[in-house]
């Protein structure tokens, strides 16, 4: 008996030995993401999955939540960078960023030409990319199908103007049950509303914005208020849109699965023109980067390669609109009768650059233009928009 105790022993022993002797060899990523809840579960899940692809390189998920932006910059300020994180704001943080361009160039022509060319415009800045696009949205116009019916309109279609929206949102206002016929925000993003300047061939840069192409838009729209056909709310109409009391209104992809959870009876529609000038939108996207102090530039590499894969742009459908060409075509979205829409305002809207993107001091500048269309947007004051956009200049 004692003879077998010492054997087993011996035999504890040695496996405690192997498995402290055992090492994690693999390089350890760290990666950054301003997701939470559901999004932030699927993405462990992804993680997860990649980890178990093979045995040289173990990802890290970090979710910095809300004061995402924050924790990004400190990280940066002292030098403890995540190696791989989820971008937006390309021009502030490209300095810490590591340059994509020649790991992208041994990817083959082919690997970029497959992904939008709009959205390496928004992950570039002075010429480099630093950023692997992941999601996009573009702007169209959302209107309620029900009150275009009960009004006897014609549903809007891609060759409407913003005559026709107007005249279709006069015949929509009902002021007795406190129905308009469109909405805009009383606190408008300049990021986001310098599309309407492009649209009519102007722009937000100081060396254009009192220009007559940069103005009239906003005179425009400024006139729709005046005369009671459309109203500014904080949120730009979403949450009137969802009790029925908006016929029309202008956002991205974010307010899709709110209005189908409604069950809302709605349609979408490319934005409309002014005049002959083709409809701009901006495009927001979200991308992944590298960071310039890290130690494992290739392992950072080959997993933002894998999160933006086709295979993750096919996990992502019931989160965002899948920014490779392969995928967008083989899940038929550029034809569905909702996303398809989204796709067309992206493919028409390459030719423009953000201000914010291609000017040193947008900080202030953009400041200063966001409240020049408060004044111009909210109904307590209503400023006439050379007026109120002469500040800027």
């Amino acid at each position: 008996m004692f003879k077998w105790k010492r054997i087993l022993l011996v035999v504890i022993f040695a496996i405690i030995l192997l498995s402290c002797g055992k090492k994690d060899n693999r390089v350890k990523i760290r990666f950054a993401t301003w997701d939470n809840a559901e999004t932030l579960e699927f993405q462990k899940k992804m993680v997860e999955k990649f980890n178990k692809s093979q045995d040289k390189i173990q990802v890290l998920i970090e979710a910095y939540g809300e004061n995402y932006d924050t924790k990004i910059t400190a990280s940066m300020g002292s030098s403890d960078a995540p190696d791989v994180m989820y971008m937006w704001n390309f021009p502030k943080y490209s300095e810490g960023l590591l340059p994509l361009d020649e790991m992208i160039k041994k990817e083959g022509d082919s690997y970029k030409n497959n992904f939008y060319e709009a959205l390496w415009n928004y992950n570039s800045v002075k010429g480099n990319v630093y950023g692997l696009p992941v999601g996009y949205t573009t702007h169209v116009l959302y209107y309620n199908k029900d009150l275009f019916d009960k009004a006897g309109i014609e549903y809007p279609n891609n060759n409407w103007t913003w005559e026709d929206v107007e005249k279709a949102a006069a015949k929509l206002t009902n002021k007795t049950e406190k129905i308009y016929g469109f909405a805009f925000s009383q606190k408008p993003d300049p990021y986001d509303y310098e599309m309407f300047a492009w649209s009519n061939g102007g722009s937000f840069n100081p060396d254009m914005i009192l220009d007559d192409k940069s103005i009239e838009p906003f005179k425009f729209f400024q006139k729709m208020i005046r005369e009671g056909n459309a109203i500014s709310t904080e949120d730009g109409g979403e949450k009137s849109f969802l009790l029925g009391k908006i016929g029309m209104f202008i956002n991205g992809a974010w307010s899709l699965q709110k209005l189908q959870d409604k069950k809302l009876n709605f349609g979408v529609e490319v934005l409309p023109k002014f005049g002959s000038e083709s409809s701009q939108s901006i495009i927001s996207s979200s991308g992944v980067s590298i960071s310039k102090t890290t130690k494992h530039p290739e392992e950072a590499w080959e997993f933002i390669k894998y999160w933006t894969s086709e295979e993750m742009n096919k996990n992502r459908l019931n989160y965002e609109l899948p920014v490779l060409k392969s995928v967008a075509k083989s899940e038929n979205l550029t034809e569905d009768k909702i996303k398809g829409k989204f796709y067309k305002m992206l493919e028409q809207s390459q030719k423009n650059m953000p201000t914010s993107f291609v000017i040193s001091n947008w900080s202030d500048i953009g400041e200063k233009i966001g409240l020049a269309l408060e004044k111009i947007f909210n109904k307590n004051s209503l400023v006439e928009p050379k007026e109120a956009l002469f500040e800027v200049k």
